[in-house]
């Protein structure tokens, strides 16, 4: 119990006498004093079965995400911030429908197929009808994501791209593959300036000149498809715009480059070349990944130079490339969330990324831009 002057004004909760002391989590957690005071040890006591209830926020509040999205606080937590961007408080999950087909670990966050599945050691070869299913789930994710994208302005939420995300998944039958994954407590990834990846949405609002990863994946009719990209929120300086330019054009070289016989380990070295040649590091700590009826599994594909992935691409393979690149030191951090990742010196990442299929003679993009898709910052008639 923790004891102030003002106490002495206020009658006890539980009995009414004059209230010498006040409940410490009551403190920490700024209630009223009204409810929060009592004349003793005892009659605190006393109320705790009553009174502990008063600590547990309701089902609608507003609070900061901890332990990989296990629970919630209701104070920021400490930590060496890397550079000025801070958590806000996130909202409450959003509701998936009942008749929203879902995969296994959206009862409890843990993907028990994935996980035990094959598939992390042996890359699939995709037959026609999954072929389908993925180009389903990926032109969800295209369609999605570029709703996303045209909602992002000045002022506007990441939460708020997060309602869009999610109400517009539901609305084509799909499942938004983040949420509850692994407990992640959103829709969608956004990823703001230092943060590399696995941003949460949250109440901050979108500044003028801020760079946005929106990292979209939709689950539908047993497929997933994932795609992401970064883009400019109002006016962005020159740095800001070269960095997204040069991220993008790095993940269009490497794909160019897949087909049949191209080792997994080649595709770093043509991101690391082009990222270098324009002062950038690229993140090693993330990589791409093989996707089709889960949401990640063989093949790993690095990003980085002369890492030491195995296998070779084939015919009917699918999976992901999604190179970070960072301004300045490659390694990151992670936030108290759990999830947020961000650069260790506090400089600004990009990202980009596609869900490709390996053909006879090279591989076609299941993520592909369409016409209607709001344009990047250099196919604007301004750029």
């Amino acid at each position: 119990m923790t004891s102030e002057k003002e106490t002495s004004m206020l009658p006890c909760a539980r009995c009414a006498a004059p209230a010498k002391l006040q409940c410490p989590n009551c403190l920490k957690l700024g209630l009223p004093k009204e409810s929060s005071v009592f004349c003793s040890q005892e009659c605190f006591k006393a109320a705790w079965p009553e009174h502990k209830k008063a600590h547990s926020p309701p089902a609608d509040a507003w609070l900061f995400c901890t332990k990989r999205g296990k629970a919630r606080s209701d104070a920021i937590p400490d930590f060496d911030w890397t550079g000025p961007l801070r958590p806000y408080r996130i909202s409450p999950m959003r509701e998936i429908p009942a008749h929203i087909p879902k995969p296994d670990y959206y009862k409890d966050g843990y993907p028990y197929k994935e996980q035990e599945s094959r598939q992390q050691q042996i890359v699939p070869i995709r037959g026609p009808d999954d072929t389908a299913g993925i180009r389903a789930a990926c032109r969800i994710g295209r369609e999605v994501l570029d709703l996303a994208a045209a909602a992002a302005k000045p002022g506007v939420t990441t939460d708020e791209l997060d309602r869009i995300v999610h109400e517009a998944m539901i609305e084509r039958g799909a499942y938004p593959s983040p949420y509850n994954y692994f407990n992640f407590p959103k829709s969608v990834c956004t990823s703001i300036n230092e943060v590399i990846c696995h941003g949460i949405p949250d109440a901050r609002e979108l500044q003028n000149g801020d760079i946005l990863n929106i990292d979209v994946t939709a689950y539908y009719k047993g497929f997933h498809g994932d795609l992401n990209e970064t883009i400019c929120v109002g006016e962005v300086d020159e740095e800001g715009k070269k960095l997204i330019k040069v991220t993008h054009d790095a993940l269009m070289k490497a794909i160019a480059a897949c087909k049949p016989g191209v080792r997994y380990r080649d595709i770093g070295d043509i991101i690391t070349k082009h990222a270098s040649a324009n002062g950038f590091q690229v993140v090693k700590s993330y990589c791409g990944h093989g996707i089709g009826d889960l949401f990640h599994c063989a093949p790993n594909v690095p990003h980085y130079a002369h890492n030491k992935a195995v296998g070779v691409m084939k015919e009917g393979h699918v999976f992901t490339i999604e190179p970070m690149i960072n301004v300045g030191s490659w390694r990151d951090r992670t936030w108290p969330d759990g999830w947020t990742a961000v650069t260790e010196d506090g400089k600004r990442s990009a990202q980009f990324e596609h869900t490709l299929i390996v053909t006879k003679d090279g591989c076609e993009i299941l993520t592909k831009r369409l016409e209607t898709s709001p344009p990047l910052w250099w196919e604007t008639p301004a750029a």
